[in-house]
């Protein structure tokens, strides 16, 4: 069996924790900024966890991760 490719474009934007799961940046913070109140803004550049249901898909992309 080939080994898989990695989505790189992917792979840039996600990283994997400890227990498995995928964390990624928020989006919406990249332009546009002066109509975001600083409180919208201050919660943008938290990071999150990926959704659940992405999350089997995002495995697929990503096997090596």
């Amino acid at each position: 069996m080939a080994k898989l490719k990695t989505k790189k474009s992917a792979a840039k934007r996600f990283k994997k924790t400890a227990n498995g799961g995928l964390k990624r940046a928020k989006a919406y913070k990249r332009h546009i900024l002066t109509k975001k109140s600083t409180k919208r803004k201050r919660n943008l550049r938290k990071s999150t966890m990926t959704d659940v249901t992405n999350e089997k898909v995002m495995k697929k992309i990503l096997p090596y991760i």
